[in-house]
């Protein structure tokens, strides 16, 4: 009975240690399946690191030749960038937002769409400049056509205004009495009242100028004062007295005259004579006289005589 009782135990061991072996096998093999999955995952999680790591560096590369693109074009364009300093600020802040996420929010589908967004606004920026370099073209051009325009006006108004000129002149100088016929003589007085030509100065007794005042239909009619100096060959002029009585304004100067008559001018010709008359205890100089006729600011005559 004993032996029939070992005999029975035996197997029941041999079965006990079967299943344990079992249940290692399966253990290991489950280590070993896990071991490989892990392998496996951090495989994938290395090449998935790798990836965005170069991502991220294309992603920095993109975001780095745009900006020196922009920068580039800014600098092209030169001053005509002034008027687009808002957009070019916007561009600004989203490139440092952009470089704010690749190194702290590595997200790469929301980065990606951020920079395409970006890269939109920055082609707007070169499309707005072009359309401002073009504007500004235009501009110039006209500008350049406008100042040619009004150099031309200003030749126009500066031959018009030597043509004013010129006329205000022809105007001016119609305007002035015209002297004709002018002569200035020394004359002695006979009894009777009668007037003879002479030359020679110990029977001058009077000097006479005579003149014609020419027709002007522009001088305004009226009272006329006429003004002559008869200078002596030394340039002293014949004044019946050097007070203030005998003297006449021209043009802002002080003159002496020698004689002077108002005449009644109404536009036509008149023939006058104006008589110097020497006193008797003045003594003349042999040589030549000037003979000068004023009226208003104008000098309208001269001639001249000789004396022995």
């Amino acid at each position: 009975m004993e032996q029939e009782k070992n005999v029975n135990t035996q197997p029941s061991k041999g079965g006990s240690n079967l299943w344990m072996y079992i249940v290692i096998v399966i253990m290991a093999l489950g280590i070993v399946g896990v071991s490989l999955w892990l392998l496996s995952v951090k495989s994938t999680m290395n090449e998935l690191l790798a990836e965005k790591e170069a991502q991220k560096v294309e992603l920095q590369q993109e975001l780095q030749t745009l900006l020196i693109a922009h920068e580039e074009i800014k600098a092209s364009y030169g001053e005509a960038t002034d008027s687009l300093q808002v957009m070019d600020s916007v561009i600004q802040a989203n490139a440092v937002e952009i470089k704010k996420m690749l190194n702290y929010k590595w997200e790469y589908y929301k980065i990606k769409k951020k920079m395409s967004r970006l890269q939109v606004i920055a082609q707007g920026y070169v499309r707005q400049m072009d359309s401002i370099v073009t504007i500004n073209k235009d501009l110039t051009e006209e500008n350049l056509q406008i100042k040619e325009e009004i150099k031309i006006e200003k030749r126009k108004y500066r031959k018009l205004e030597e043509q004013a000129v010129a006329l205000t002149g022809k105007v001016d100088e119609a305007s002035v009495l015209g002297v004709y016929n002018l002569t200035g003589n020394a004359f002695h007085k006979k009894g009777g009242g009668k007037e003879i030509e002479t030359d020679k100065i110990r029977r001058v007794d009077l000097i006479k100028v005579c003149f014609t005042l020419g027709e002007n239909s522009i001088i305004e009619p009226g009272n006329k004062t006429i003004y002559v100096r008869i200078a002596e060959p030394n340039k002293e002029i014949l004044v019946k007295s050097r007070g203030e009585e005998y003297s006449f304004n021209l043009n802002g100067e002080i003159l002496q005259y020698s004689i002077k008559e108002d005449v009644t001018y109404e536009g036509n010709s008149i023939d006058m004579c104006i008589r110097w008359h020497k006193r008797s205890s003045l003594e003349l100089s042999p040589g030549l006289y000037h003979v000068d006729v004023f009226e208003g600011n104008n000098t309208i005559g001269h001639t001249t005589f000789t004396l022995r």
